[in-house]
């Protein structure tokens, strides 16, 4: 099934938040634990946003070493100027440091803050960031609320939306965790022009996998839209994130604790993870789901469970290949962008 995002179902409710400019919202519906994801090009609307969903004065900023030197004292001198007692916890970054040790140094900063169940944590950094805050949330005094505030592409497009915490353990990625929903994502695309350039090429992974996924229009998008991306124009960005965010939130919606839907957004995934696994985490997590994509289509193909197309720009008339025994029709690449297995059957025939 393909989702344009123009024609997103129900719940894709954008605009301004009043008194506050250059912010876009989505809200992602799962009930009593829906929250708004917020896009903006700065963290001026980050303390009004913390005041909208009534969060408690009692505050934790959990980072790593990375994210604290840039934006760790900006957001938390913010919240402290409006009126949250707030304090930071920063641990050492990397994949490394992503296990029991760091959770029990956040659990343990909860209780020197001297926080309680009506506490916050604020998750500010990527990936890791997030998924350790928000682990160390669903198990503080057996649950506290905590907010989103990614920082790196591959969060802001996708680890920050759904609710999946957790750490690695035994050598294996993400084996202990919970389903924790966020009571809100605030999204500032600014954060991505500090961003390590092998960081951004690795969240354009994710990016890529939902445009494979779920919306070929906006595959084409970021093709076309390249350049501007790669420029880290905020407008694109803004964009980018908000169609990547509204894929997931859709799949979230139908299918919060992945009991059948959301399986598809692990596409590249399998492979991806062992990948990771086998080099010991020296490689991005981005360049690991490239990997896995390309490992699982190439061994769905040799299922017969898709076909390839072949393009030319050279080609003057449409002609057609047999590969495999199957009829495969090859294009000029300007008349032919993208093309669904039906069509091309249709075509061969």
């Amino acid at each position: 099934m393909r989702y344009r995002h123009f024609h997103y179902k129900g719940t894709l409710k954008t605009g301004t938040l009043k008194g506050i400019l250059n912010m876009e919202k989505l809200f992602v519906d799962l009930g009593k634990k829906s929250y708004d994801i917020l896009f903006s090009d700065s963290f001026n609307g980050f303390a009004k946003a913390m005041s909208d969903i009534n969060a408690p004065k009692k505050l934790l900023v959990v980072t790593d070493s990375n994210v604290e030197k840039l934006y760790a004292d900006e957001v938390n001198d913010l919240l402290i100027k409006n009126g949250y007692d707030s304090k930071i916890y920063a641990f050492t970054a990397g994949e490394e440091n992503k296990g029991m040790d760091t959770i029990l140094g956040i659990c343990g900063a909860c209780i020197e803050h001297e926080m309680d169940r009506k506490s916050m944590i604020v998750a500010l950094g990527g990936g890791v960031v997030g998924d350790m805050a928000g682990f160390a949330a669903a198990i503080f005094m057996r649950g506290i609320d905590f907010v989103q505030v990614p920082t790196t592409l591959l969060s802001q497009s996708d680890s920050s939306v759904g609710g999946k915490t957790g750490i690695d353990f035994m050598e294996s990625k993400n084996i202990l965790g919970a389903f924790h929903q966020p009571k809100l994502v605030y999204i500032n695309v600014a954060t991505l022009k500090s961003l390590p350039n092998e960081q951004f090429v690795s969240g354009m992974g994710e990016v890529i996998k939902h445009g494979i996924i779920r919306d070929s229009e906006f595959f084409d998008y970021i093709e076309k839209n390249s350049d501007k991306i790669k420029t880290l124009d905020n407008e694109t960005l803004i964009k980018m994130d908000k169609i990547n965010c509204s894929i997931k939130a859709d799949v979230v919606e139908q299918d919060e604790k992945e009991n059948g839907l959301r399986a598809i957004l692990n596409f590249g995934h399998t492979i991806g993870h062992a990948v990771e696994s086998a080099y010991d985490f020296k490689m991005t997590h981005g360049e690991c789901v490239g990997i896995g994509m390309v490992g699982a289509s190439y061994i769905a193909y040799k299922r017969n469970m898709i076909c390839l197309l072949y393009t030319s720009d050279a080609a003057d008339e449409e002609d057609s290949v047999d590969l495999g025994g199957r009829r495969i029709i090859k294009k000029k690449k300007k008349e032919l962008s993208r093309t669904t297995q039906t069509e091309t059957k249709k075509s061969a025939k």
